[in-house]
Formats: structure tokens, C-alpha cells, sequence
């Protein structure tokens, strides 16, 4: 694996994130936004079964783990980062405030939450995702570049 992370501490590592990302969409999911009519339009156009449980949350900054183990993999990996426009997890988005009216960002966070439906929640999610940003590399993992492809079809831009 890259990023210095070897498979025995992604086992480990693994259920902490599934942890983090599932307090993370409870709070985004009290606080954010409802998708507005058009973003729900963009949300079944990238596959999302459900899109009225969406929600977005406007924040300065991506958070990161607080947990020093994740926060360790966060910072090796570089899969969040001061640069991250936005974060899906699962039904709640955090979308970075000055990312907020560009359309391609948001319809590609739609697509992981789609992958995310298909795939069946966190843990099988975040295995598939990260074991292939880990190994492969992003933005050339297959999960990703399949989001890309979706966003490049429907914005007529990669985001």
C-alpha cells in the first residue's frame, strides 16, 4: 500500500474511519441543507436512489479526524487536506463554503453518495474507496474516476 500505511493498519484503521464518517453524516445530516430541486434533479441524473436524504453542510474548512491515528492516515494520504473542496459521507455532504455554487463539485459528491447506495453503507464504501487510493493512487482509482467520467457527462467539466 502507498502512503506508508500497510495492509494490518487498514484493518486496524478501517472501523475507526467507518466510525468517524457515520458521527460525521449524523451531524451534517442536523445541521445541512436539503438538496434544492435542481440538485435533486442532479442527484438521480448521477444515480442516487435517495436523494431527499442528502444533505450539504457549508463549512471553511474540511474537517479532519480528530482521532491522532486517523488523523495521521488524513494527513499520509492526503485524501483530506486544507485543498479538499468536498467530503461525502455517505447521505451528508460537506461541501467547502467557496466551492459552494459550483455545480461540478456538488454532482460529484452525488456520485460517491450514489457509490455508496450501490455499494451498501460505510464499511464496504470505505473499504472499496480507500484500499484503492491507497494502492492505485487518487484520482486514478476506479471509484473515483468513475465520478469523474459522471461529472465530465453531466457538467461538461471534471471537478
Amino acid at each position: 500500500m502507498d502512503a506508508g500505511i500497510t495492509p494490518e493498519q487498514f484493518k486496524l484503521l478501517l472501523p475507526l474511519a467507518c466510525q468517524w464518517a457515520a458521527a460525521q453524516e449524523q451531524d451534517i445530516c442536523s445541521r445541512g441543507q436539503a438538496l434544492s430541486d435542481a440538485q435533486i434533479a442532479d442527484a438521480r441524473l448521477v444515480g442516487v436512489v435517495e436523494p431527499e436524504r442528502v444533505r450539504l453542510l457549508y463549512v471553511p474548512e474540511i474537517p479532519i479526524p480528530e482521532n491522532p491515528a486517523l488523523r495521521a492516515a488524513a494527513d499520509a494520504t492526503q485524501l483530506i487536506s486544507p485543498f479538499t473542496g468536498g467530503l461525502t459521507l455517505r447521505y451528508g455532504i460537506f461541501i467547502r463554503s467557496d466551492c459552494r455554487f459550483r455545480r461540478p463539485m456538488v454532482v460529484h459528491e452525488l456520485g460517491h453518495t450514489a457509490q455508496y447506495e450501490r455499494l451498501g453503507g460505510f464499511e464496504s464504501f470505505l473499504r472499496q474507496y480507500l484500499f484503492q487510493c491507497l494502492t492505485i493512487g487518487y484520482p486514478d482509482a476506479p471509484m473515483e474516476q468513475e465520478v469523474i467520467s459522471l461529472t465530465r457527462r453531466i457538467c461538461g467539466s471534471p471537478e
